[in-house]
């Protein structure tokens, strides 16, 4: 797939500087581009690349300003980062612009599938399911009963998609997530074993969302568990159910979410965070990697650690973390000579 350096100008809405007919067919990082490739210059750490690179083409910031002559055609617009990361989006449509129902591919008669969408192969879609047009479903994706699935929305292979589940449109579900499977809840008896308990919810996915591979997200007891419009999820996320996770809310890898809490919009939560069951976090929250919440969090908060404290508060803490052992080797000496 090939584009010119006045096509792509014409989808970032950016000014081309030089010849508007280059061709290019693949993107590169700047220090390793090669002929015909497309690259970005956007942090100034970079700058030295740009009179070194073989891309054809390369996107800059309308300010940008040369210090020498080079060899590539540039892209003026007004965030180069922003726009290459649109140019990504567009080239990855286009590459994955597939249609058709692959032969191995199992569709119960009670389902609707628009004629736009793609079904791969070994994929199998049950009763009563709703697929909006272009959906994609890669391989070895499984859409149990009464699912719908919104518009432009892209479920990769090895996916479950559990009973009455509804994705919005122009979401990304990676490979390996399960949605909507049981939440972990059990009874205690007298006895000392357990009675599982039923949950005979759903999940609610918005628009615009996507989810990293091999995460999970359960269905609500009562209820849905909801993931507002927006949310970026990393890989190996695990939300329990009736979890509420505010619009464009960010979420790294590998954190855990007890069940029941409500998250606000726009937070930022790190790697590798705990979050027990029954909190309300607020809007606008920074919660720092490992951290561990236990309890309530006001809108507009950064915190840290396990328990999580203030982020300033952690800090300033940290330091006297560090110097424990000269603390109490300092404690001991006073002791001693307290006591000689």
């Amino acid at each position: 797939m090939k584009f010119t350096a006045a096509e792509i100008a014409n989808i970032l809405e950016g000014t081309v500087d030089g010849d508007d007919t280059i061709e290019i067919s693949s993107l590169s990082k700047i220090e390793e581009s090669t002929h015909g490739s497309l690259t970005f210059l956007a942090n100034p750490k970079y700058t030295p690349h740009i009179y070194t690179t073989n891309a054809s083409l390369v996107i800059v910031n309308k300010d940008f300003e040369l210090d020498d002559e080079i060899s590539p055609t540039l892209i003026r617009v007004t965030d180069a980062y922003q726009a290459f990361s649109t140019l990504l989006e567009y080239y990855n449509k286009n590459i994955e612009s597939k249609k058709g129902i692959e032969a191995s591919a199992v569709i119960d008669r009670s389902s609707k599938v628009h004629s736009s969408c793609y079904i791969g192969n070994f994929s199998v879609i049950a009763d009563k399911v709703r697929l909006g047009e272009n959906v994609i479903l890669d391989s070895h994706v499984i859409i149990e009963g009464s699912v719908s699935i919104g518009e432009n929305t892209k479920i990769d292979s090895f996916c479950t998609i559990k009973t009455g589940t509804k994705i919005g449109s122009n979401c990304h579900i990676h490979s390996g997530c399960i949605i909507g499977s049981d939440g972990f809840g059990y009874a205690p008896k007298e006895d000392g074993t357990y009675n599982k308990i039923p949950h005979t919810g759903n999940v609610e996915i918005s628009d615009y969302v996507e989810i990293g591979a091999n995460s999970t997200i359960d269905r609500a007891t009562l209820g849905s568990t909801r993931i507002l419009r927006g949310v970026k999820m990393d890989n190996q996320i695990q939300i329990a159910h009736n979890v509420e996770i505010g619009s464009n809310t960010v979420i790294a890898a590998q954190t855990g979410i007890a069940g029941s809490t409500k998250i606000g919009s726009n937070c930022i939560i790190g790697g590798q965070v705990g979050i027990v069951g029954h909190l309300k976090i607020g809007k606008n929250v920074s919660i720092q990697g490992q951290s561990g919440i236990i309890s309530n969090i006001k809108d507009g908060s950064v915190i840290q650690g396990s328990p999580a404290i203030s982020y300033k508060d952690y800090n300033k803490s940290y330091v006297y973390f560090r110097r424990f052992p000269s603390i109490i080797k300092r404690l001991e000496s006073l002791e001693k000579n307290k006591n000689e």
